[in-house]
């Protein structure tokens, strides 16, 4: 299984992404290897962008990207990151998204494919990325 990080899921939706093409093509050939998935939180975030309910999984439908809930080991190294974050100085006070995801892909042993690679080599090291060279 690869998940599947929301910035690649919106670069596809918006026809003016400079990233379209880019993403794209990684769904392709991720698809082509392996399950793409995504999660409770990359709904709720494509779910600002879209009207209905069924229009975002209808879009991941489209995109033959399944729906995978973050199991309980995941959120709780969501947590733990996020514990992380704030004694290094990290101003939110919320856990962030992106601890949501990565701690998915932790626990789960599975790349994400995406474009912000940042908190994810910050916070989950370990995990495997697909992302744009540089």
């Amino acid at each position: 299984m690869i998940l599947v990080d929301t910035n690649v899921i919106a670069d596809v939706l918006t026809p003016s992404s400079e990233w379209q093409a880019w993403s794209i093509d990684r769904l392709h050939d991720c698809h082509r290897g392996d399950t793409l998935a995504t999660n409770e939180i990359v709904f709720a975030e494509l779910s600002a962008r879209l009207r209905t309910e069924a229009d975002v999984q209808g879009a991941l439908h489209d995109l033959l990207i399944a729906f995978e809930r973050i199991p309980t080991a995941g959120l709780f190294a969501a947590g733990q990151a996020f514990r992380k974050y704030r004694t290094a100085g990290g101003s939110r006070s919320n856990v962030l998204p992106d601890f949501f995801i990565g701690a998915h892909a932790q626990v789960t042993r599975s790349p994400i494919l995406t474009r912000d690679t940042r908190p994810y080599r910050t916070y989950f090291p370990e995990v495997e990325l697909i992302a744009p060279e540089g």
